[in-house]
């Protein structure tokens, strides 16, 4: 163990000159990273990330750990995030071509990391051409988007409280999200058809699945439509229809959605045919755990969340997050947590910059079942408030941001600076970013964390949270000091095993003496 992060240690020091791939062991964390290509890196000096650069930075990745990339929409779009798509089988110009792209799957591929796309199909842009030609009452495409007829309130609000219908200047059209992304119909065969048939198209170039973008507002459109479950219903059948489609192509397809809600209850419900759902709840209560150094009962939520999970995949039938289809009740928990993404405020900005309070956040998520998400630049503890083009900004490589490499679309700001790089982090052994690599590849040294069952584990103190991470006759207890003083927790809890043998810590000084842990401030410890 202790070879294989020496090697790690010396991967991340080379990153930016040398290939570690050759000698690398298979990576198998469950972890996934969120990119925007236009921030990543830039191979050909326009100021735009793109393909080719995810590419070169594969190794950046595989040292890391993560076990697959999430794209941010890639398909051709008039606005810089790209979720207004005007092609749904193309490549935005910008980031490269089809070839770029299928060059980039089989690196990733070739470096065991999986590969999902953003399927953005709750709207299109009104530059789509199918958009363009709907607005005549004519056309083959009117059916295919939502227009108000003589008894429709145009004035009705859509599910957050803002403008449902906006207009043509002749007819008024649903579009949820902005004036320029008008709604599909998908009570429309003809729309459906063609959506599986897109999602076919790019499974049959290589990728690994997709992330469902406003995975629950196909049908709930409308405030009203929040207090029942018939749009609700109507959305998990079209997944259903969807994964079916998908299933001729790839059966192993991971399908992770985007439903933001805090009921647990409510998200679960969409695990028949997801293999995921994006756990809103979870990340929510870490940040205040870690926030507020108290552990506000988060071990007990998770694992009540949890038994909604596996109840929902049990009576569905559904898939199981594990890059394949399993038989229901096989244990696996299926979850996507995660800190923060491109439509939030970056998890250090919220909170407050405070590094201790970051890590014990990222010990948290990184100890979790199922697989979790990071957003790119996190591992650096790149900040950002919004508006959104301030989440999105450039990753930082260099110290230097007029460096080769380094994107230009948006300034870096101030408190991004040479410090938030991967150039000056990565011989540090103390950075953000090896913190993060020594979590992440606790789940490839000890499986039980990442296949591993849950449940809450008393604590003696508020400020310490604590969960059994179980397989098979292997368990593990996890423990969290969430504060910045030293606490002490007896073991010798009823009907749990004797955990003896503290095999990782995030610092260093965590001892047992008989059934009691002493633990340092601000840090995490594995006991078998």
């Amino acid at each position: 163990m202790m070879r294989a992060r020496t090697f790690i240690s010396l991967c991340l020091l080379a990153l930016l000159a040398t290939s570690c791939v050759a000698s690398t062991p298979a990576v198998r964390s469950g972890v996934w990273y969120e990119i925007f290509v236009r921030s990543w890196y830039d191979s050909n000096g326009d100021g735009v990330g793109d393909l080719n650069g995810v590419t070169a930075k594969l190794d950046y990745l595989k040292a890391l750990g993560v076990d697959g990339i999430w794209l941010m929409p890639i398909n051709p779009s008039p606005s810089y995030h790209g979720y207004d798509v005007t092609d749904y089988q193309s490549i935005n110009p910008e980031y490269g071509t089809l070839d770029d792209f299928k060059a980039l799957l089989a690196a990733a591929h070739q470096r065991g990391i999986r590969v999902i796309m953003d399927m953005v199909i709750n709207h299109t842009s009104n530059q789509h051409p199918w958009f363009k030609s709907a607005k005549a009452a004519s056309s083959p495409y009117r059916g295919w988007y939502i227009w108000a007829d003589q008894y429709t309130d145009v004035d009705t609000p859509n599910a957050f409280g803002g403008r449902a219908w906006n207009s043509t200047g002749n007819d008024w059209y649903l579009s949820i999200f902005d004036s320029g992304m008008p709604d599909l119909d998908f009570d429309n065969p003809d729309v459906r058809a063609r959506m599986i048939a897109i999602g076919q198209f790019w499974l049959q170039q290589g990728v690994d699945g997709f992330r469902l973008d406003a995975a629950r507002h196909l049908y709930e459109d409308l405030s009203s439509d929040m207090a029942g479950t018939r749009a609700m219903q109507k959305n998990i059948g079209w997944w259903a229809e969807y994964r079916h489609g998908l299933d001729a192509v790839n059966p192993a397809a991971y399908l992770v959605g985007e439903v933001s809600v805090s009921d647990a209850d409510r998200l679960a419900r969409y695990l028949g045919p997801l293999d995921a759902v994006f756990d809103f709840p979870a990340a929510t209560a870490m940040i205040n755990a870690a926030r507020s150094e108290s552990r506000q009962d988060i071990a007990a939520s998770l694992q009540n969340m949890y038994q909604s999970f596996a109840y929902a995949a049990y009576a569905g039938g559904g898939p199981r997050a594990v890059g394949q289809r399993e038989t229901a009740g096989s244990g696996v928990i299926q979850d996507a947590p995660f800190l923060s993404n491109h439509d939030q405020d970056r998890v250090m900005s919220q909170l407050d910059g405070s590094d201790r309070h970051m890590r014990m956040a990222a010990a948290m998520l990184l100890t979790l079942p199922g697989q979790p998400f990071l957003y790119y630049g996190e591992e650096l503890g790149m900040r950002g408030r919004k508006p959104d083009p301030d989440l999105r900004a450039p990753m930082r490589w260099q110290r230097a941001p007029d460096a080769l490499g380094e994107t230009r679309w948006h300034a870096v700001a101030a408190e991004n600076g040479p410090a938030i790089s991967v150039e000056a982090q990565s011989g540090d052994a103390n950075s953000l970013l090896n913190f993060y690599t020594r979590l992440i590849h606790w789940r490839i040294d000890l499986p039980v964390l990442r296949n591993g069952s849950f449940h809450a584990y008393p604590a003696s103190s508020d400020h310490l949270v604590a969960w059994v991470r179980g397989e098979g006759d292997e368990a593990v207890l996890v423990v969290h000091n969430l504060a910045g003083a030293a606490q002490s927790m007896a073991l010798n809890v009823p009907d749990e095993p004797a955990f003896t043998n503290v095999v990782e810590q995030s610092g260093a000084g965590a001892s047992l003496a008989g059934s009691t842990l002493h633990m340092q401030p601000y840090s995490t410890v594995v006991i078998q």
